[in-house]
């Protein structure tokens, strides 16, 4: 290999313009090059050239040196010929490359070797060899050694780099977060010796994970547990970032974590007892199952307060998770900023969100880079998230060269420029140093940071899987491997860090700790106070069936709709929109003050500003969605000359809540499960999430499926959140027309989520106001419109907001009773389709009732409805095909009551044609049929 490899990886003529720029202006480089120029500078000022451009040292009479004229480069043409480059730059290259690099070669792996990665951080690859190593050089300053020998150097830079830590950080392009990170790396890591009282705590949590697992191998062998043996460090390392983070001002701490591990940290983390544990696993605890089915005991959430070593009290909540790995990230993202806005007034420093990967996971779960992309959006930030990776190195069966093409799990890290640190899972007091520095990261800078715990599985994925089948060599050495607490013992006591005796004590403690929970001694469950959130849910009640019998009175006084319309109708001093927006707030004045009567986009604005007033928060996220994808909202308005935007609602006075509206990234998946947290920390927010399309939606089917439909049910966790997904045959084609009610309707049973969709702005107001006036919270599906939005007919007078209730059926009152010889059930735009060619055929004898919630539904309104219509027939009509849409769920609902047909498309596999003149066709003989004109 070329000796100055490392060297000649960088563009020559590169490295010159950026010399030439370092010397113009040496602020004006990356950081980490400026210090490599200031030592290149610096060697030539001291050692001045020869004849052919190399290095000399320049002496006085007495043998001293003294700085040389010359301070031009150190070889003619390049400062890249590393032949003849001084030997001080040799040795600064050889540190910036340890910096970069090193991790490469740290001993990071607790069971196997690590491959040869191409590190290039040998002498050779710096034109350095073992002559040098008695030579002093100026570089040991960049380390905080002072100038020292290269043996010194090279050592100090091993310890640090090439340990049982490996840093990577030089990516980083904020100045002051590299030089903090440095400092902390090179100095503070170097430094690290906990107290006598800090290794007892190690070794207690320690001996805690071990005790609870050893209690499980014990008592239910065989039983499926998703074991923490081989990562027990995790412990030690969630108690440090916690107590740490506390002493820092964290005083809330949510936990998102798949389910390797989950019960040890309920036991040793959350301090759930081992009596509240085991009664899951021996089945005698009585779940309340009239309103769900539960859940299996890997995937329960939990909170509690504890104290920590500092002597503050945290509140601290483990997450409910589903078994799809991530899902639960975005989850916990959104649960703590609705904590960080409303409970800690915007001060993220009090509230720590911690998400636990695996690798296999967190390199192959792509909703981890939809939430990684998050980090630093103003929608999204948190003030940073703790990712810690239990790096086990075998995902199920799988070895990590079939897992990633990443050398890391954890490259993803660095989209965000968020420093990793790889720490050996075998090393307790790294994996405690590494715990300590992400808690500060965070808590100073606001932003994620990523630790690697490499360790192991020491059994298969689950605990009757047998890991040989795939790893035999792997396993072989793992069998005979001695856990993180024997080692931590072991280490403790060779050093003399603390003596025969304690260590001694310690171990019986350990033992009696695991005899008594053996034993089943009682323990005393932690006290706990419900947090203002918790209290708010603990005032709500689990629905009934009668309660979506009939809606609750949503109605709103005209003083509030004046306070609303003003609002939304003012634009300050200066402020001048386009001439679009203009002539839009032209007509909006005119809905409110004139006509009185609103569109869709009127109706939707006053609901949300009569909540605000109200007192509560209203949160509306997704894609595009402050102007709205078909230009109807325009709740954020833009200056036309400097572009700053205008929140209407954000200025509504006397607003008792918050009103937040941001256009979100291009993400179904998280953004999704981002508002799902939002809402489940809040019942007294409305969180909303509108697809762009509602065909989008299924991007999104993970949390549609594992959270919202089936929480309630699973972890008895209500949920009132809202989906805006737009729907409707316009002949937009295959992806524009169908947010594929038919799914939402397949998942509805147990009055589990509300299904509409809405042909009124009047009755969206009250649905939108329903979601937080009832004494429960229900998600909520809605196929919004599209072509509705600005349909003549699509408007509703001011006296239908100011009264009344959510209308789950409208009657038709259009055609005489006794002249019906058909009557013709439907939901959403069709109806209008079907009354416009009514009208205009002046058909008499077919009624068109539109059911507006399809989800539960209200059969005992659509069955008195058809009683006024004796003798008359019944079909569904709907403008999509047949396997799709709303018929298979209405006729297994209706099918015992009443006799009917389906008139819709054809069924099919694609949701639309792409075709403009085909769609024409196909609509005109649905209404045609539905009418009986044909």
């Amino acid at each position: 290999m070329d000796k100055y490899s490392y060297i000649s990886n960088a563009h020559v003529a590169y490295i010159d313009e950026l010399y030439a720029e370092y010397k113009n202006n040496p602020d004006s480089i990356d950081p980490s090059w400026k210090s490599f120029f200031d030592g290149f500078d610096f060697a030539i000022t001291r050692f001045g050239e020869d004849e052919e451009g190399g290095a000399v040292k320049v002496t006085t009479a007495n043998g001293e040196s003294k700085p040389a004229v010359n301070g031009a480069l150190a070889t003619r043409g390049t400062i890249m010929d590393m032949e003849q480059l001084p030997k001080e730059i040799k040795v600064r290259a050889l540190i910036h490359a340890y910096r970069s690099r090193a991790h490469l070669r740290s001993k990071t792996n607790p069971v196997r070797e690590r491959r040869d990665r191409k590190a290039l951080i040998d002498l050779e690859d710096f034109g350095l060899d073992q002559n040098d190593l008695n030579t002093e050089f100026q570089a040991g300053n960049e380390i905080g050694i002072g100038s020292a020998k290269l043996s010194k150097i090279v050592d100090s830079l091993k310890i640090i780099y090439e340990g049982a830590i490996g840093f990577e950080y030089l990516y980083i392009r904020d100045p002051e977060m590299l030089d903090w990170l440095k400092t902390k790396v090179e100095k503070e890591a170097l430094a690290f010796n906990p107290s006598v009282e800090e290794k007892k705590r190690i070794l207690f949590k320690l001996n805690q994970a071990v005790v609870f697992e050893n209690f499980l191998h014990t008592k239910y062998l065989g039983q499926k547990r998703f074991s923490l043996e081989g990562g027990e460090s995790t412990i030690p390392f969630l108690d440090a970032v916690i107590n740490t983070a506390a002493d820092y001002g964290v005083e809330e701490v949510m936990i998102g974590m798949a389910h390797r591990g989950r019960l040890n940290v309920l036991a040793n983390i959350m301090g759930k007892t081992y009596e509240q544990i085991f009664s899951e696993f021996e089945g005698t605890a009585k779940p309340d199952l009239t309103m769900g089915d539960g859940d299996v005991k890997y995937h329960m959430g939990y909170s509690s307060d504890i104290i920590t070593t500092g002597d503050k009290k945290v509140n601290l909540k483990l997450a409910p998770n589903p078994s799809h790995l991530e899902a639960v990230d975005p989850v916990v993202e959104g649960f703590m900023r609705a904590k960080i806005d409303s409970q800690h007034k915007g001060n993220s420093k009090k509230a720590l969100p911690i998400l636990v990967h695996g690798d296999a996971a967190v390199a192959g779960q792509g909703i981890v880079y939809e939430v990684t992309q998050m980090a630093g959006l103003k929608g999204y930030n948190t003030g940073g998230t703790i990712h810690f990776v239990i790096n086990n190195q075998v995902g199920f069966t799988t070895d990590f060269d079939d897992a990633r093409t990443s050398i890391y799990c954890t490259d993803v890290a660095k989209i965000i420029d968020a420093p990793v640190i790889h720490v050996n899972g075998d090393n307790a007091e790294a994996v405690v140093f590494a715990a300590k520095l992400a808690a500060e990261f965070r808590q100073k800078f606001d932003k994620d940071i990523f630790v690697d715990m490499v360790c192991y599985r020491r059994h298969g994925h689950n605990e009757s899987d047998e890991p040989k089948f795939t790893q035999p060599e792997l396993y072989n050495i793992i069998s005979k491997h001695p856990n993180p607490r024997e080692i931590y013992v072991k280490r403790l006591t060779e050093r003399g860090d603390i003596d025969a005796k304690i260590a001694k004590q310690m171990d019986e403690e350990f033992r009696q700790l695991l005899q008594d929970r053996l034993n089943m001694v009682k323990e005393k469950p932690l006290p706990y106070q419900f947090t203002k959130f918790e209290k708010a849910w603990l005032e709500l009640r689990k629905s009934t069936p009668q309660d979506f019998e009939k809606s609750p009175e949503t109605g709103i006084s005209l003083e509030v709709v004046e306070k609303v319309a003003d609002a939304l109708t003012s634009i300050p001093k200066g402020f001048k929109p386009i001439k679009q927006i203009e002539v839009q707030l032209k007509q909006r004045k005119d809905m409110f003050f004139q006509s009185k009567s609103l569109n869709w986009a009127a109706a939707e604005l006053l609901a949300y500003g009569s909540l605000l007033l109200d007192g509560k928060t209203v949160r509306i996220t997704g894609q595009d969605v402050q102007r709205g994808t078909f230009s109807h909202r325009h709740a954020v308005v833009h200056d036309a000359n400097t572009n700053k935007p205008y929140n209407f609602l954000k200025e509504l006075k006397d607003s008792k809540a918050q009103f937040h509206i941001y256009n979100s990234l291009l993400s179904e998946y998280a953004v999704l499960g981002f508002e799902y947290g939002y809402a489940m920390a809040n019942p007294h927010s409305l969180a909303i999430w509108e697809a762009q399309f509602g065909d989008f939606a299924n991007g999104a089917q993970t949390m549609i499926d594992q959270f919202i439909s089936s929480a309630e049910s699973k972890w008895g966790k209500m949920n009132g959140m809202v989906l805006l997904l737009p729907h409707g045959y316009e002949g937009q084609g295959p992806e524009h027309s169908n947010a594929r009610p038919e799914r939402f309707l397949q998942l509805s049973a147990e009055y589990n989520i509300v299904v509409a969709n809405i042909t009124e702005p009047s009755n969206f107001f009250h649905l939108l106001r329903r979601q937080l006036a009832w004494e429960f919270r229900k998600p909520c599906i809605v196929m919004s419109p599209k072509s509705l939005l600005r349909h003549p007919k699509v408007v509703s007078p001011l006296d239908e907001f100011t009264s009344g209730r959510f209308r789950e059926l409208i009657p038709d009152n259009l055609v005489k009773a006794k002249d019906v010889k058909r009557v013709v059930l439907c939901s959403g735009k069709i109806y209008y389709d079907l009354e416009e060619t009514r009208e205009k055929e002046k058909v008499k004898d077919v009624a068109i009732i539109r059911v507006e919630q399809l989800h539960p539904l209200p059969k005992k309104q659509i069955l008195e409805t058809l009683k006024q219509y004796e003798g008359a027939e019944v079909v569904w009509v709907q403008e999509e095909p047949e396997n799709m849409g709303y018929w298979n769920f209405i006729l297994r609902m209706l099918y015992k009551d009443i006799p009917m047909d389906v008139i819709s498309r054809k069924p099919s596999a694609s949701p639309a044609t792409g075709y403009h003149k085909v769609h024409v066709e196909e609509q005109s003989n649905i209404i045609s049929k539905a009418l009986k004109l044909s």
